[in-house]
This record gives structure tokens, C-alpha cells and sequence, in this order.
């Protein structure tokens, strides 16, 4: 689980939007770019080379 303060101050590294915490999967999606980033022992892996899409997906 991430820390909620944490989460308020994290932004997508592509467009700087918000992200979204899915605790069920580990990772923090970005709506607006249709991608997410895991989270890997508790540390968000956002590189923007890192993104993952969500096509074909229901978040």
C-alpha cells in the first residue's frame, strides 16, 4: 500500500496528470494517457519509457 500523501503529490511522467493507485494490482494508472506503472516493493516505477497501455482492459 502507498502512502496517501505520497499518491497526492505523484504525477504521470508523460503528461503530468493524475494517477490513479490500484491497490488489487499494484500499480498507478494514468487515465488520461491510457497507460500505468507498476509499483514494485512499494516504490512507483515511473519512467516514461516504464508505461504499460491499458488497451483491452476494463481499470
Amino acid at each position: 500500500m502507498l502512502d496517501e500523501k505520497l499518491l497526492e503529490i505523484l504525477a504521470c511522467p508523460l503528461c503530468k496528470g493524475e494517477l490513479e493507485y490500484d491497490s488489487r494490482k499494484e500499480r498507478l494508472i494514468c487515465k488520461k494517457c491510457r497507460v500505468y506503472y507498476e509499483v514494485r516493493e512499494g516504490i512507483p516505477v515511473l519512467l516514461p519509457d516504464s508505461g504499460k497501455p491499458l488497451e483491452g482492459e476494463s481499470s
